[in-house]
């Protein structure tokens, strides 16, 4: 500096005052709102001053530091500068507060503090304390550590922004991507009931018996709702039936009824992702050998392979006896046999729902498992709503 001039603010050399520029600029572009908490009024506006002379115009300011809480919550400020010792309410037990509260946690919180007292420096720093500056404040250090601080908080306020933008895309692809699933399953299902000549909500309404089912007896919301989905793939294997089977109007002798038992093998290898019937009946048993990954597919091939098993192993195709007979299986064998009983067939008219409700019980610890029969019959209410809005 020339001999003779004196420096207008002979807090700011001109060596930091040429470095503060750039940043200066930046913060004017996008100004942070500064919070000043301290119990002595004149501390807070030379800070302030400093502050402003710096460029920041936003300030929320204090001296009582038992309302600083409601103020940090309603005006959510970008940093916050703290005097420890006050009344009522010291500075540690307000980062402690702001610490504790997760919309806040990540709050840059400065403390502007005359104490030499290591043991309460040490204090704050445990409860997240950001930067410690000793009164008398110099503007040399306040108004840098105040601009890291800033910088620190918008570079996590869009990081936050980001990761809510992200998760918000990923919600919209996953639903998306379930969505599809289930077009797919219905799509499928109904390939093989239009095989069938069964026209309307059949395979709808199965999976959603078999989902009631499944909630009585205590699935999870989710697990129940992989049964419902699985459900309605129960007769897949109908598109490998030949017409002159599936469409035969009268009693299938023997050998056509042997033929048509086999929908269950076809719809499991369907299932599976492997077509074919190598080695299948063996493979199946009560755990398939599955090659998709799918849980709704997996579900649908243990079901395809089971819902015509029967409690007393008088059933197909594998003669399966009681809890050998998997769960789903039995779930969707009670589902299945109730719609064929109380909706209209080419062969028969719609039985009414006390006529159905006996004919499922007369098959009680023969056909039926005892404990999903009267999940079934806990449901009941549910199921015939269902029936009512799914009516073809």
């Amino acid at each position: 500096m020339p001999a003779g001039r004196i420096d207008a603010n002979p807090g700011y050399p001109p060596s930091a005052e040429r470095r503060d520029r750039p940043a200066r600029r930046v913060i004017e572009a996008h100004p942070g709102t500064i919070m000043i908490v301290d119990d002595e009024p004149i501390n807070i506006k030379v800070v302030q001053k400093y502050l402003g002379i710096a460029g920041y115009e936003n300030f929320i300011t204090t001296s009582d530091s038992s309302e600083a809480m409601e103020i940090i919550r309603s005006q959510r400020p970008d940093v916050l500068l703290l005097d420890i010792m006050m009344p009522c309410v010291s500075g540690l037990d307000l980062l402690d507060a702001v610490r504790g509260d997760l919309e806040l946690a990540h709050l840059p919180v400065l403390f502007l503090t005359a104490t030499t007292d290591e043991h309460t420096k040490a204090c704050a720093l445990e409860l997240g304390a950001t930067d410690f500056l000793n009164k008398p404040v110099k503007p040399t250090e306040l108004v840098p550590r105040v601009r890291n601080a800033l910088v620190l908080k918008a570079h996590h306020d869009q990081m936050a922004a980001y990761s809510k933008r992200l998760e918000q895309e990923v919600q919209q692809r996953t639903a998306e991507l379930v969505r599809s699933h289930r077009d797919i399953i219905r799509v499928l299902a109904c390939a093989g009931e239009y095989r069938d000549r069964v026209t309307g909500n059949h395979v709808l309404r199965v999976g959603r018996f078999a989902g009631v089912i499944a909630r009585r007896l205590g699935y999870s919301s989710h697990d129940a709702e992989t049964i419902e989905q699985a459900a309605i793939l129960h007769d897949v294997g109908k598109i490998g039936i030949p017409d002159d089977i599936l469409h035969k109007p009268g009693r299938l002798n023997a050998e056509e009824m042997a033929h048509m038992q086999l929908h269950c093998e076809y719809g499991m290898n369907i299932l599976r992702g492997a077509p074919s019937s190598e080695n299948s009946m063996v493979l199946s048993q009560t755990s398939p050998e599955h090659l998709t990954l799918s849980p709704v597919l997996r579900a649908a091939a243990t079901i395809t392979m089971s819902h015509h098993e029967k409690w007393d192993g008088s059933g197909y195709p594998l003669g399966l006896t009681g809890e050998e007979i998997p769960l789903e299986g039995r779930i969707t064998a009670v589902a299945d046999v109730f719609d064929a009983l109380s909706t209209r067939r080419p062969y028969k008219d719609p039985m009414p729902l006390e006529r159905c409700c006996e004919i499922l019980e007369e098959g009680r610890g023969q056909h039926f498992d005892p404990q999903v029969l009267d999940a079934f019959f806990a449901g009941l209410e549910e199921i015939a709503q269902i029936a009512l809005e799914m009516a073809d």
